[in-house]
Formats: C-alpha cells, structure tokens, sequence
C-alpha cells in the first residue's frame, strides 16, 4: 500500500511538472494572428551571466527550419504593422539589445532561410559586445533587417523621471538613425518596464510600435503595447512549437 501510495504520487508530481513546462492545455491562437518572437543573443557559449537569454545557433536554426516548413511569411516588426492583410501566417522575429552575435552567428541563418528580423539597439549599452557600424550597414543593406531603438543606455524607463526618459527614447532614435540612415520607427522598452506617460513619449517621438516582454499572442489593437513569444536557452523544439499555436510553453 505504501509503495502504492509512493507511485501515485510520483506520478502526479511528473504530471504536474509535464503540464507546467509543457501547457498544451493552453488555448491554440487564430492562425490569422502574427507571431512576434523575441530573442537576444544567438551562441553557443551562454557566457557568465543571463545564460537563459543565449539561444544556440543549432535551436535558432531548427526554430528557422520549422517556421519556413510551416509556410510563414517573415516580416520586420513595421512591415507586419503596415501590413494591410491578415494573410496568414505571418512571423514577426526581435533581438533585443544589439548584440555583436546578431551579426556573426543569427545573420547567416537568417539569410539561409530569407527570414527578416528586427533588432532593438540600445546603442549606449554597456557589458555586452556590440553590433559594428560597418555589421549594422551591411544588416541593412540586405533588405532583411530593420533596425529599431532600445533606448541609449538600456535603462529602466519605468523607474526614471519624464526628463531622463524624453532623452533616453529620443536620443536612441536618433542614434539609430545616424547608424543606419534609415527612419527608425520600431521601440523596445528595456525589460519591459514603461507605463502611460512612456508609452505617450514613445508614440510622441515619432515610433509606430514599441514592444513589450509580455508573452503571448493577440490582435495588434493597441501598436505601443505589442506582447511577444518569448525564446530561451532552455527552449526544446517541441515548446517552441507549444508556444507558437498558443503564445506561451510554460507556466
């Protein structure tokens, strides 16, 4: 009876892990909706710190592979806004930050699988390595790659005043600009901290859209709160595909 007892519950414990790493309980989204997926750094070495953040070159290839075998249609960040039809489906891919791998490592993938992408450059960051200008020109030139703001030094706009917001959100407008020679319409609030009076700067400043670290998948009603699919290190590619029929893997 006792070892009777022990399996029952190991086995609603396996239950309870398997359904809360694995939420095909969740709701599938219209396929008509956009799938917006957000990433940071693409390498194999996940380094020292936020190694969660470091997706692996052979996961970000497979997560190609299954979104071209699935006949999505890549899209930057403002081209899926300025779309004027749901033609489904349609992916949305985002790096955040503007790490220097973004051009080493996710760039020659995205090529390979004529997938575009945003990146979010936060252009005054500090303890990452950096994209280049001359890797920035090169993105951009490509016609695969739109450029958007992280603010200037990745700040917390949620916990600064209105004067060092204003500065932070326009000022990484205008650096982006200057590196790329492109209007820069796309905004990322850096981890995902803002609220109304951000959002009204943002919209203010001249951006179309700015997104958020929210995870999920909906209608784009309102442009300045966009939700993403979050992808991690620890992504298998079956919670990939979990979580982009239903906005989310995991609890």
């Amino acid at each position: 009876m006792t070892i009777l007892l022990v399996i029952c519950v190991l086995s609603l414990l396996g239950a309870l892990f398997f359904a809360a790493h694995y939420n095909f309980w969740r709701p599938k989204r219209p396929v008509s909706l956009p799938r917006i997926l957000m990433y940071h750094s693409i390498r194999k070495d996940p380094g020292d710190t936020h190694s969660e953040l470091v997706v692996t070159p052979e996961a970000f290839e497979k997560q190609l592979k299954l979104l071209q075998s699935k006949n999505y249609k890549f899209l930057t960040i403002s081209e899926l806004l300025n779309s004027k039809t749901n033609q489904a489906p349609r992916v949305a891919i985002t790096f955040d930050d503007g790490f220097k791998d973004n051009y080493e490592i996710a760039f020659p993938l995205l090529k390979k699988y004529s997938a575009k992408a945003t990146i979010y450059l936060a252009p005054d960051i500090n303890g990452i390595e950096k994209l280049s200008t001359a890797m920035i020109q090169e993105m951009v030139s490509s016609g695969l790659i739109e450029f958007g703001a992280h603010t200037l030094s990745h700040c917390n706009l949620e916990k600064s005043d209105l004067e060092t917001a204003n500065i932070e959100i326009k000022g990484s407008k205008e650096k982006v600009e200057e590196l790329t020679g492109m209007n820069c319409e796309a905004f990322a609030y850096p981890f995902g901290r803002f609220n109304n009076d951000v959002a009204a700067i943002v919209k203010e400043t001249g951006f179309t859209s700015a997104v958020t670290v929210k995870k999920g998948i909906s209608e784009i009603i309102d442009p300045f709160r966009i939700m993403r699919i979050s992808v991690l290190r620890s992504t298998n590619i079956v919670q990939f595909r979990i979580a982009l029929s239903r906005g989310r893997y995991r609890v």
